[in-house]
């Protein structure tokens, strides 16, 4: 596969909305002749920017260059940038000008190491590490798992992020088309044929169903991913004839692993579908789920991963059609008086009330319990009480899988994937 670059520059064809094509290629090159005559090969780049277009040609000529490279998210918080700079001391920042960063003696990264950030649900910083090749092997096992030459993605995610990178490499490579758009500004209408995927999260997912002129059907598939996605929403999805292709995957893993096909999901099959080609997943007997893939990362930055088997904290199993089905995580698991419960089971129940916007259920420290179930909760309106979900809990879930202890709030925080900060929670419940 030829360079970035060059088939960035080798495209002629009218294949970008919200990017000025020449502009890209005008501005990638001058940014690969600033690397080229840098006084240091391979210098170590960040890359902070919040415009697509200056963020694409930063990336294309970084890698063209093959200099390591870390991708931030402008928007972090000053200890997220702290964080960073823990860990790195870069040679060129390109895009928004980090605040009170400061110089650290520490190694140099390799060439050609990308560094993709990823907090989880820890809320803290950290890089895992990625190549070219790795990316290009998930560009190509999805291409494969959906037998098509060309994929034309619509971006509503964060470039920065795994989720929304690969939609744009999807498109670079395969010589397909590729929309950018502000997830606040959502305009379907320059989407001129059911061949674009859309990439959503489940709360975007959500917003979008609330409005009926969304056209969210016109989608040849629409993956959804970063967060687990409750049942409830699933249904409304299926209602509305919407092409939803649930997906497991991970930024260790360059975006989906596991993918079921819009078709299926109509038919009203469930879970994550099967596995794509360029990965393979086995599940121990405990439900622990291992990933082999070509797309897997290297390791966590500055760390090497000393097997290529990947442990995950996600449990799961395979049904009798090899569709892959996964029911929590691991650390999340919650042990109340000796019984054993997984957050999503409890967050489905209250979320299939119909009294809530948003929940998230943690299990607290607790002398008598062991752990007691927390849930922190958006209300539909000011009229909702905790009694009224308990009420309808009652017909839902077992009694020793109900929250003991409530909070309301106004909004659960959550990243731009739509996964909740739980150290955040935690710090709210304290």
């Amino acid at each position: 596969m030829a360079e970035p670059l060059v088939i960035l520059q080798s495209r002629q064809d009218n294949w970008l909305w919200g990017i000025d094509r020449q502009a890209l290629i005008n501005l990638a090159e001058e940014r690969y002749e600033a690397i080229v005559q840098y006084p240091k090969n391979y210098p170590t780049i960040l890359i902070s920017e919040l415009n697509p277009l200056y963020f694409l040609a930063s990336f294309i000529a970084a890698t063209t260059a093959h200099c390591p490279v870390f991708l931030a998210n402008p928007s972090w918080t000053e200890l997220e940038w702290q964080q960073l700079f823990q860990q790195v001391n870069p040679d060129l920042i390109w895009g928004i000008t980090p605040p009170n960063s400061f110089q650290i003696d520490v190694p140099s990264p390799t060439p050609g190491w990308i560094m993709i950030p990823t907090g989880g649900s820890s809320g803290k910083v950290r890089f895992v590490i990625h190549t070219y090749e790795t990316l290009l092997s998930s560009v190509m096992g999805f291409q494969e798992y959906f037998q098509i030459e060309q994929v034309s993605s619509y971006c509503v995610l964060p470039l920065y992020h795994v989720s929304g990178l690969m939609q744009f490499l999807r498109s670079l490579l395969t010589h397909g088309k590729f929309v950018t758009s502000s997830s606040k500004n959502i305009d379907f209408t320059v989407v001129d044929s059911p061949e674009f995927f859309l990439s959503l999260v489940p709360t975007q997912l959500q917003r979008l169903l609330q409005n009926p002129s969304s056209e969210l059907s016109q989608f040849q598939t629409v993956l959804l991913g970063g967060a687990p996605a409750w049942a409830e929403l699933l249904e409304t999805a299926r209602q509305h004839q919407i092409r939803l292709a649930p997906t497991y995957g991970m930024t260790e893993t360059a975006s989906q692993v596991a993918t079921l096909k819009p078709d299926d999901f109509l038919q009203g099959k469930t879970g994550c579908g099967q596995v794509l080609p360029h990965a393979q997943i086995t599940i121990a007997e405990n439900g622990a789920i291992a990933i082999q893939s070509q797309s897997l990362a290297l390791g966590y930055y500055p760390n090497l991963f000393s097997t290529p088997l990947f442990q995950t904290d996600d449990l799961g199993y395979f049904d009798a059609a090899e569709y892959l089905h996964i029911i929590g995580r691991s650390s999340q698991k919650i042990i109340t008086g000796g019984e054993n419960v997984f957050p999503a089971e409890v967050e489905a129940g209250i979320r299939a009330s119909g009294l809530v916007k948003d929940v998230y259920v943690l299990g607290l420290a607790n002398p008598d319990w062991g752990e007691i179930i927390t849930a922190v909760y958006v209300p539909v309106n000011l009229k909702v009480t905790v009694l009224m979900i308990q009420n309808f809990l009652d017909r839902e879930l077992s009694k020793y899988k109900h929250p003991k202890r409530w909070l309301r709030v106004e909004e659960l925080p959550r990243n731009a994937q739509g996964k909740i900060n739980d150290m955040a929670i935690r710090v709210m419940l304290n």
